[in-house]
């Protein structure tokens, strides 16, 4: 995969999306072959260099989310934005005024419905470095018009980093313009 690039994992149910991602994120080493990020193989990166990786170089939407549900909105976000100060409190909110969470902000997680919880979960996801932006199927509960949203913020932050962007799909491209599709 190519910096600036983006590409599309298209697959039914079942058949190793996640599981896929799950390798890249480095949460699963039991695969064959070599993963190479920056000319170097995944699969010996020590625990310090992963913590360092997931900070600085990889973001996900996991297909779960992972939001902690007793948590707000907001405090999922600057919980991992704190770790990095990436975003400004401002910029936060933006994000999700732009994908109509903004007045979610202060709920805990378990009161969203699934499709605003993705949707903060984009947002979390945004606000971090990354050069890598992996979304396991990250739209599967949001509208047409919320999703036309969030493609243009993704879009908008992936091509002022110059980052990679992977998106796992059971088959919709989100009117993206891939720059390759794979089949699983």
């Amino acid at each position: 995969m190519e910096a600036g690039k983006s590409y599309l994992v298209k697959a039914a149910s079942g058949s190793g999306k996640s599981s896929f991602f799950n390798f890249l994120y480095g949460l699963n080493n039991k695969f064959t072959g070599s993963i190479l990020f920056d000319e170097k193989d995944i699969a010996s990166f020590s625990e310090t260099e992963w913590t360092q990786f997931r900070r600085h170089k990889i973001s996900i939407v996991f297909q779960g989310l992972r939001l902690f549900p007793e948590l707000t909105a907001i405090e999922n976000i600057q919980l991992k934005n704190q770790l990095t100060n990436h975003k400004t409190e401002a910029e936060i909110r933006s994000y999700l005024e732009r994908l109509d969470v903004a007045h979610l902000a202060d709920k805990k997680a378990e009161t969203l419905s699934y499709g605003q919880q993705q949707r903060v979960a984009i947002v979390r996801a945004l606000c971090q470095p990354f050069e890598l932006l992996l979304l396991d199927e990250p739209f599967s509960h949001i509208d047409d018009v919320q999703i036309d949203n969030a493609t243009q913020l993704i879009l908008e932050e992936v091509t002022a980093r110059n980052a990679t962007l992977v998106i796992a799909s059971l088959g919709n491209s989100y009117n993206i313009d891939y720059s390759k599709t794979l089949l699983l």
